[in-house]
């Protein structure tokens, strides 16, 4: 989608009080529900995805799914707000190899695991909003010793909302954003997922199963 595009700053995918902020994304509902909702903190317009599993009730970005989102610029910023029930993301990346990784983190997961083309680990999100951060050129070259490509898509699960997810060339303060970009409240960044998320032990593991990943 973003492939043929400049990409520099900042690029957004999903802002809640647009005209139409779902407009490349797909959705799936199984007894839960996306929609937009006033949020009594902001008093703004947000992205509601509630469900009674969060399997069942997310949405995913390209609206395509044989398409790709082609982002190359290497932070992943999420402005979402933390609803006490189970919560879920994916990011689904490409690297030098050619090897599709996803990055999945959940607030209901203890521990990190490292599998060749899946690395899940937890999240711990304060109360009210959070400015998820997420370096993906560092968790790939982490996780698997690669280099980060690009993205190909993202996958945003029950239960949550969403002010806003975009991707930044690198990390900016809450002064450095321009004004559309600041929720105006003060915000936590949580999910410390740049160094600490990746436990030794994880990375021992992961050298076994490394080595039996094909890259032709």
């Amino acid at each position: 989608m973003f492939r043929n595009t400049y990409q520099s700053g900042l690029l957004s995918i999903l802002f809640s009080i647009g005209s139409k902020p779902l407009q490349i994304w797909d959705k799936t509902t199984k007894n839960g529900y996306v929609k937009r909702v006033t949020d009594d903190d902001i008093q703004s317009l947000v992205l509601e995805i509630f469900g009674a599993n969060v399997s069942t009730t997310f949405i995913s970005c390209p609206l395509d799914a044989k398409k790709t989102l082609g982002i190359k610029l290497p932070f992943f910023v999420m402005v979402v707000k933390n609803l006490s029930r189970n919560f879920t993301f994916e990011v689904q990346v490409i690297d030098d190899r050619n090897i599709k990784r996803r990055f999945r983190a959940s607030n209901f997961q203890s521990t990190t695991r490292v599998k060749p083309f899946i690395c899940t680990m937890p999240m711990r999100l304060d109360e009210g909003w959070n400015q998820v951060q997420f370096n993906l050129a560092e968790f790939t070259k982490k996780a698997y010793g690669t280099n980060y490509v690009e993205t190909l898509r993202v996958q945003v699960h029950a239960n949550c909302r969403l002010r806003r997810i975009y991707f930044s060339e690198t990390l900016y303060s809450e002064e450095e954003l321009p004004s559309e970009y600041k929720l105006y409240l003060p915000m936590k960044k949580s999910l410390e997922l740049q160094n600490n998320s990746i436990s030794s032990s994880a990375f021992n593991s992961l050298q076994s199963t490394n080595s039996s990943v094909k890259t032709d």
